[in-house]
């Protein structure tokens, strides 16, 4: 049988993300085990998922479910029409499926930022800029922000987008669960915009895929049919449903996650770096010796973020317990890492 031939536009190379454990320990296969993953903003303390009855394995998701999720996810982001949301699995399904739904465009992308947007609007045959700042949009048929952003934590206030002209906005708030629930247009959402909201970070659950799209209802009832029937899991239903109702356990994690990120400001700013920004999720820090730093420690046993067009960037994770702070101070001395390569020369 003949091939089926495959058209569309040729791809770049996969864009390198966080969370991928693989490559890092080929390169240092004698690290220190275990690895501690700070590549990622995701929280490192997870939502308990308790026992899930069998039947939620064993059969197909209910609507009923669904609605219950719909629900939770209502009340948790101060929606009122819960016909507004669209639950996916995942953002990065609905990043990648937005572009499809609408004819060829200029779009803006307000950045540097999460690679997938561009990638994703590029793949759909868009006519693609990232600019630096809103200014830079003026103009562009769609307008894309992360808020806050990724990797620099930049935050730009509801005013702000509201008054973005653009016939559609997308705003990806992937790490605004625990800023004020003002800084989110999800509970207002302009009659123009999208917002994209992800489940997983904030409870740690990334390996869940769950995350949701709020948007006007037209648009909402285009991605519901697009996304098709069983879209998210039976188990991701009843896991993310639990985890939005327990408004205990975000209250507890938010104060947590307040006490680490100042701690691991603190051993950033020892070991020498500038602090640049970030959000309750992840740190981005600068350092002349970004790179080496990378080398540095994954040789302990460390993975952190690194950005091939900003060399001086580190993102940093927040680590999960004492241990991970200890391990990750001491693998940030001695500084600057050039000393790494002076004491390993000595040895050989």
């Amino acid at each position: 049988m003949a091939d089926v031939p495959i058209t569309g536009p040729t791809m770049p190379k996969p864009a390198e993300h966080g969370g991928d454990l693989g490559a890092i320990r080929r390169r240092f296969p004698n690290a220190p085990l275990p690895w501690i993953d700070l590549s990622t903003g995701i929280n490192p303390v997870p939502y308990p998922v308790a026992g899930l009855p069998t039947e939620i394995w064993s059969r197909l998701p209910t609507r009923e479910a669904e609605q219950r999720l719909l629900a939770a996810a209502a009340h948790r982001y101060g929606i009122d029409d819960p016909a507004t949301i669209v639950a996916a699995p995942g953002t990065q399904a609905l990043i990648q499926l937005l572009p499809r739904l609408v004819p060829r465009s200029r779009v803006a992308i307000v950045g540097p930022t999460y690679a997938e947007h561009e990638r994703g609007w590029q793949r759909g045959g868009h006519d693609v800029a990232v600019v630096p700042d809103l200014a830079g949009a003026a103009g562009a048929d769609i307008v894309v922000v992360v808020n806050p952003d990724n990797p620099t934590g930049r935050l730009i206030a509801p005013p702000e987008l509201r008054a973005i002209k653009a016939a559609l906005l997308v705003v990806d708030e992937a790490f605004i669960d625990f800023l004020p629930a003002t800084a989110s247009l999800a509970g207002d959402l302009p009659a123009n915009a999208v917002v994209l909201r992800s489940f997983g970070k904030a409870y740690g659950l990334a390996g869940l895929r769950l995350g949701f799209a709020v948007a006007p209802a037209r648009l909402a009832a285009r991605l519901w049919d697009e996304l098709g029937p069983w879209a998210v899991s039976g188990p991701a239903l009843e896991i993310g449903r639990t985890a939005l109702e327990n408004e205990v356990w975000l209250t507890a994690a938010a104060k947590r996650l307040a006490a680490d990120r100042e701690r691991l400001d603190a051993v950033l700013v020892a070991a020498g770096f500038t602090l640049r920004g970030g959000t309750p999720l992840f740190r981005l820090a600068g350092h002349p010796q970004a790179q080496e730093f990378i080398d540095a420690l994954g040789r302990q046993g460390l993975h952190v973020r690194g950005f091939a067009d900003q060399t001086t960037w580190l993102r940093f994770g927040l680590p999960a317990d004492d241990e991970g702070f200890r391990r990750l101070a001491t693998a940030l001395q001695p500084s600057p890492p050039t000393k790494w390569g002076e004491r390993e020369g000595a040895r050989a």
